[in-house]
């Protein structure tokens, strides 16, 4: 099976879901984006692929990290 990767990026002051080259959603905090991500990805992994989810350190000039 394939890759199937989800990457939590800053998009302004939210982030989103990166995945096969598209944002997806708009959450408030890295944690509710990396949920998201995971909820994803576990359906990926029940299909065979093998997955990678990759989050962002802190970044002190963000107040919503």
């Amino acid at each position: 099976m394939g890759l199937a990767q989800y990457a939590i990026v800053a998009v302004g002051d939210h982030y989103s879901v990166l995945h096969d080259g598209n944002t997806h959603g708009d959450y408030a905090t890295r944690e509710a984006a990396f949920e998201s991500a995971v909820a994803a990805a576990t359906l990926a992994l029940k299909q065979g692929h093998e997955v990678h989810v990759s989050v962002p350190g802190n970044d002190p000039e963000r107040s919503n990290n």
